[in-house]
């Protein structure tokens, strides 16, 4: 048969060790101090960031011209600009001097020149082919160029051919034209069109247009340009004049504007120019009311809305962000000192640093769900022009206010919910444009959902809290519209309680999903979690039922009388019985050492007294080993040190000290369990109930009466041994206690009637033996018929392992 340990760590509970080990890795080499003041710090910077610049008194891209204002705004300080009687005056002067400053558009055409030289060209030539091919009839040739009517063409071409022309005067003509491009030529009525800059638009490259500034003396008009030709022409004295005329009248129409007024794109130019021109500032003083809840907003009034986003987005000095700052971080500390206050009470089931973390993550996730749904409701109040739908205050309730503190609530307690509620308030109060009324929302939401809701045991908790909530909130919703004077229309009214009831809601939801994340990432034992952990088919249960089946029967009676207990005093049932199943969960190990999986033989005799007691106390450092193998939680995991303490097992010591040589010392230590001593009521309970249920077990007869007399013997030596010392119980909870415990150990063993002449018949191999597991204590050679017989130690432990016993007749 194998003997190798089975593995009880389940894949998620590997999965998760292993990431907050990668994640623990870079801050291995810090203190636990520095990690706590770096992640304060980092607490804290988040927060602000949340918190800073985060709301406008007036969000101008949500109020259009003829809008209804919403609530009334005040200016937050002085801010330089025009009187607001001239501002239209000078907004329509500061337009057309846009207008005028709008450079006009010409299309540019840089080619024009040499085109002409081209086209003069093209037709000179093709006037030499004429008189080439007409021969002596000169009359018949005709000009081709352009521009030309049909009558001059005979006349410049008889006029041209009258005198032979070489190629040199060809060249020195075209030479003539293409000088005319040294000049932007332009359209006489486009003269008063020019100012210091004009827009160039290339017709080779309209898409990309150049804003130039044109020298005097290179702009010319095209009356100009035909009378610099003209007198060019004119100065060539080898031409007589009738050729001179005829040249003039075939080039001077194919000199053309290179610049060409674009009138359809200087107007849209200038209607942009006009459209861009931002509006004057117009002067407001600090604390000025620029408009008023249900005023018809105007161009003005928004001109003036955007000069206050400006301001509140850019004026803010540094010092503001550095007040915000120590602000958050005065309110974190004083949470952090609260939690490390609550972490001296017994049954906080955080430390301190666990509570803070809880707190703070609560927290931010909180501010940002704010966030996020204030500028929300700004964006659905912006939608509807109609009241009560475009004020933002009312869609505002339906924002989950008291997710955090019901959060906290359910996973810790209601003093550290409650400081998460203020902090939650307190924040909102900052975010929203109705900061105290919204403050006091978030406040009294939060604390409907603290105190209106019972124990975590089942999802559905949830569910019901957030209907409580919504039901709260839609009440106060309705009220603080009224106290603020709002109209309280039909309307009105119906939207107040969806949003409140939706606030809860939404509470419930983003709580719900929160809840299984924050029990596992912080290792918070809820009554759900403990519910879970007393699934029998969990695998370190079906091992100890299978390889201890006594320790696992043994656990779940002491768990009953240890519930039964806590219900006594107000302690936690739960926590006790479900940590009643772990408790001896060591003993797996070894099963076979402890006398209630024993079956006759007690391996106690053939073993030295130390090795004894080393078996016996070690099923609390191997329980212990296994619990965080498995991942327990601490608040379990800590019943299997703590119900024992730092009890000796005095049977053994004094079995090692008869057999110890003359003058040999003894270590103690050796018999001493590890502790600690019990450090909550609910482990108290357990060493108590884990005795007195073993003392019950082994009497022959118990009745009411060596009941009641064993458990206060039991009671009164814990006492005196000083294990409870650190407990926190009171004298009047522990007389509590030993009368709950006397009460529902004579429940379990009442007394049965005999039946006279009744014989039960033999066994036979018909009927199925009873497997040894399930033995009572008699079968097992362990009874006693006096209390007075039962080895109690001085601590109030039955040591009955090392009593030798008889066989068991199978």
């Amino acid at each position: 048969m194998s003997t190798r340990r089975p593995r009880f760590t389940s894949r998620l509970t590997q999965v998760r060790n292993a990431l907050l080990a990668f994640v623990m890795r870079p801050l291995g080499w810090l203190s636990p101090d520095t990690r706590f003041a770096f992640g304060f710090a980092l607490v804290v910077i988040i927060t602000t960031l949340l918190l800073v610049n985060t709301y406008t008194r007036v969000p101008a891209e949500f109020y259009r011209e003829g809008d209804v204002i919403r609530r009334t705004v005040i200016a937050p300080e002085d801010i330089a600009g025009v009187d607001i009687k001239d501002w239209v005056a000078e907004k329509e002067k500061l337009r057309t001097a846009a207008i005028n400053n709008a450079p006009p558009i010409f299309n540019f055409d840089p080619t024009r020149s040499e085109s002409a030289a081209q086209s003069f060209r093209a037709a000179w030539e093709d006037l030499q082919k004429q008189s080439e091919a007409l021969g002596a009839n000169k009359q018949e040739a005709k000009w081709s160029g352009e521009g030309v009517t049909e009558k001059s063409r005979f006349d410049i071409a008889r006029a041209l051919l009258s005198r032979r022309l070489e190629k040199s005067d060809l060249e020195r003509l075209t030479g003539l034209l293409r000088e005319t491009g040294d000049h932007y030529i332009y359209d006489d009525q486009d003269v008063e069109r020019f100012i210091s800059r004009v827009m160039l638009v290339d017709v080779r490259n309209p898409g990309s247009p150049t804003v130039v500034t044109i020298p005097p003396e290179r702009l010319v008009s095209l009356s100009t340009a035909h009378g610099d030709l003209s007198f060019r022409i004119s100065q060539q004295s080898a031409w007589p004049h009738e050729q001179q005329a005829a040249m003039m009248a075939a080039m001077l129409p194919l000199v053309k504007p290179h610049l060409t007024f674009d009138q359809k794109a200087t107007q849209l130019a200038q209607e942009t120019a006009a459209k861009n021109t931002p509006a004057p500032s117009i002067s407001l003083r600090r604390n000025q009311v620029v408009a008023r809840e249900g005023d018809t907003v105007t161009e003005p009034m928004l001109m003036q809305f955007r000069e206050i986003r400006e301001y509140e987005r850019t004026g803010r000095p540094w010092h503001h962000l550095i007040g915000l700052f120590f602000i958050v971080a005065a309110i974190y500390w004083g949470a952090w000192k609260f939690a490390e206050h609550r972490s001296t009470i017994a049954n906080l089931a955080l430390s301190e640093r666990k509570a803070f973390a809880l707190i703070s993550l609560s927290v931010i996730v909180e501010t940002i769900i704010m966030r996020i749904c204030f500028t929300f409701s700004d964006g659905i109040a912006a939608q509807s022009m109609r009241a009560p739908y475009n004020d933002p205050t009312i869609w505002n309730y339906a924002i989950p206010f008291a997710a955090a503190a019901l959060l906290v609530a359910l996973l810790v307690d209601t003093q550290l919910a409650l400081i998460t509620a203020l902090i939650t308030a307190l924040f909102a109060g900052l975010l929203a444009p109705d900061g105290v009324l919204k403050a006091f929302y978030a406040m009294i939401s939060s604390s409907v959902a603290i105190y209106g809701i019972g124990r975590y045991r089942e999802r559905q908790s949830v569910t019901q809290a957030g209907l409580i909530i919504g039901g709260a909130n839609a009440l106060l919703a309705v009220a603080l519209i009224a106290y603020a004077q709002q109209a309280l229309t039909l309307n009105t009214i119906l939207l107040a309680v969806a949003c409140g009831i939706a606030g809860g809601l939404l509470a419930a939801i983003f709580t719900g999903g929160g809840l299984p994340i924050n029990e596992s990432l912080f290792g918070i034992l809820t009554d759900v979690k403990l519910l879970e952990l007393s699934n029998a088919d969990l695998p370190v249960l079906g091992q100890l039922a299978l390889r201890a089946p006594g320790t696992n029967q043994h656990s779940h009676a002491v768990g009953q009388l240890a519930e039964e207990a806590c219900r006594a005093i107000d302690a936690n049932p739960l926590l006790a019985r479900i940590g009643a199943l772990y408790h001896d969960i060591g003993k797996t190990a070894a099963p076979d050492m402890f006398v209630e999986n024993q079956q006759g033989e007690n391996p106690h005799d053939r073993l030295r007294p130390t090795q004894s007691a080393r078996i016996i106390t070690a099923h609390v450092t191997y329980g212990l080993k296994l619990a965080k193998e498995i991942g327990l939680p601490k608040q379990i995991s800590d019943f299997i040190p703590q119900h024992h303490g730092t009890r000796t097992l005095h049977f053994f010591l004094r079995k090692a000290q008869a057999q110890a040589a003359l003058g040999e010392e003894v270590d103690e230590a050796e018999f001493r369990y590890p502790g600690p001593k019990p450090q909550f009521k609910e482990a108290a309970i357990m060493m108590i109930a884990d005795s007195c249920e073993a003392a019950a077990r082994s009497l022959a007869h118990p009745d009411p009466e060596n009941i009641r007399t064993i458990v206060t013997k039991i009671v009164d030596a814990i006492i005196s041994d000083g294990q409870l010392d650190e407990s926190n119980l009171t004298l009047h909870e522990l007389r509590t206690i030993r009368e709950a415990i006397i009460t529902a150990l004579t429940a379990i063993y009442h007394a049965r009637i005999d039946y006279p002449g009744f014989n039960p018949p033999p066994l036979t191999g018909a009927l199925p033996t009873l497997p040894d597991a399930q033995l009572d204590t008699e079968e097992r050679g362990v009874s006693y018929n006096r209390t007075s017989e039962i080895p109690i130690n001085k601590g109030g432990e039955v040591e009955d392992e090392a009593i030798p016993r008889k066989t068991v007749k199978r």
